[in-house]
């Protein structure tokens, strides 16, 4: 029932003045649920034209004319000049053509909605760079790299579509995300209620910022989805970074662990924080993809990731070599679900087609994202969140300090209720949830929670066997 009450959504945000009816209509479906039979969308060759818009490296001043290529995706396959819709994907830090191909749901509604699809590629990812490859050199070069440069890109991308398409001048636009792409849907709407009518943002953490959620709440999150599978399997994560310490200080535990890990490298006394900064990473990303079928948004992955790592990790009291051996186990589903990897490298993280090296720079300025655990509500060893480490670490890198409160100065925090027709939605399961908005602010600014859903579960679209 995921597809039709998201879709009912959809069609409410095109009505003017209909949007108070948004939660009386959901209440009437009930609520947002995939069965457990759920299969994965049929892979299929979604039909778009590759399209080129030339924007402003900066928007926001007179000084610099540069401008740079900004790539888009367009298909109009179902869309109608009579009556039809655009829905727009404010594109994320990836590049456009793989998010748009892990974005299913707005595929599987165009014909319904008789909606023109658009992927807008975020400045600096995928080939969108305003510096080609100078692009992510320094911080002289990504000082255009904000999320507002970004809105204004998709501003000006929507009128010249208008502009430029018989037929668009007077169509209904929707802006469509998710993870920070949803954040950027929900920012969009806020910031261009002229452009845009309503916007769907999913697993959208706009709260996850200073002052605004607790920095514990997502690891405690990831360590819920683990514990839902036995506590033993959260408490062998756990009891894991113990067994892990002990066993790293000589260098005949170095040389275990290298070959009980099936490492591609022999690992140094050095290398134990970046090996288990490497594993909670993978204890996330599992909780991000609890998917119930299988998938291969970032790994190839079995329907229900957790419970099958969870089969090995059922005996947290044991010897730390035992428990080590189990630990790889787990990891080999994610890593090594296909059985053709031939060892494991933990300098390498699974995030290929993801920007990471530009993320990292949003992260270090105005992305400020704070993490914390405490070992005693999570499954994590105790870490606490120091802005002035966070802020040195990012100076030494990239040569910025960040601003850890101007998310919420620019787009209002907890503060937007004077804004309409955002619809945000999460799946219980997503640790980013915590971070986000699950409770309903006004009639139009809804909030969806999706029992068993992982990271934007919903736009990712599933067909329901019957």
């Amino acid at each position: 029932m995921g597809r039709p009450a998201l879709w009912l959504l959809l069609q409410f945000l095109l009505i003017p003045g209909a949007a108070a009816g948004i939660r009386p209509a959901l209440r009437a479906l009930g609520n947002l649920h995939l069965s457990s039979s759920s299969t994965s969308r049929p892979a299929v060759a979604n039909n778009y034209l590759v399209r080129y818009i030339q924007q402003k490296v900066d928007h926001f001043g007179f000084h610099n004319a540069k401008t740079f290529k900004q790539r888009y995706l367009i298909a109009d396959k179902h869309w109608r000049k009579d009556g039809g819709s655009i829905l727009f994907y404010t594109g994320n830090e990836g590049d456009i053509t793989w998010i748009c191909n892990n974005t299913g749901f707005m595929w599987d509604v165009a014909e319904e909605m008789k909606a023109m699809l658009v992927f807008a590629e975020h400045r600096y990812y995928g080939e969108s760079l305003p510096f080609g490859e100078d692009s992510l050199k320094d911080s002289k070069h990504l000082n255009y790299l904000t999320s507002e440069q970004a809105l204004a890109d998709y501003a000006m991308l929507i009128r010249h579509l208008k502009r430029t398409i018989p037929g668009a001048k007077n169509q209904p636009v929707i802006a469509i995300g998710g993870s920070y792409g949803g954040m950027l849907a929900a920012w969009f709407r806020m910031k261009y209620p002229h452009i845009v009518v309503g916007a769907l943002a999913s697993s959208a953490p706009i709260w996850h910022f200073k002052d605004l959620v607790p920095c514990g709440e997502f690891m405690k999150i990831v360590t819920r989805d683990f514990t839902k599978n036995g506590p033993n399997c959260s408490q062998s994560i756990h009891m894991s970074w113990g067994a892990i310490n002990r066993l790293s200080k000589t260098s005949s535990g170095l040389q275990w662990l290298t070959k009980a890990f099936h490492l591609c490298s022999p690992l140094t006394s050095e290398d134990i924080p970046y090996l288990k900064d490497w594993l909670s990473e993978t204890w996330v990303n599992l909780a991000m993809m609890d998917y119930p079928y299988a998938s291969d948004f970032l790994q190839p992955l079995p329907a229900w990731p957790i419970k099958v790592v969870c089969q090995y990790l059922k005996h947290p009291h044991v010897s730390d070599s035992l428990l080590l051996q189990n630990i790889f186990q787990a990891l080999n589903v994610y890593y090594n679900y296909s059985g053709q990897a031939k060892c494991l490298n933990f300098s390498q993280a699974a995030t290929s087609n993801l920007g990471t090296l530009g993320w990292s720079y949003q992260v270090c300025t105005e992305m400020v994202m704070p993490f914390c655990t405490n070992g005693i509500e999570d499954m994590f060893e105790p870490y606490l969140w120091n802005l002035k480490k966070f802020s040195d670490d990012c100076y030494s890198q990239w040569g910025v300090r960040p601003r850890p409160s101007w998310i919420t100065t620019m787009y209002g925090g907890k503060n937007i209720s004077s804004h309409t027709n955002i619809v945000f939605s999460n799946g219980d399961l997503d640790p980013w949830s915590g971070g986000g908005v699950t409770k309903d602010i006004t009639d139009t600014l809804v909030a969806i929670t999706i029992p068993q859903g992982a990271h934007h579960l919903d736009l990712r679209a599933v067909e329901i066997a019957h």
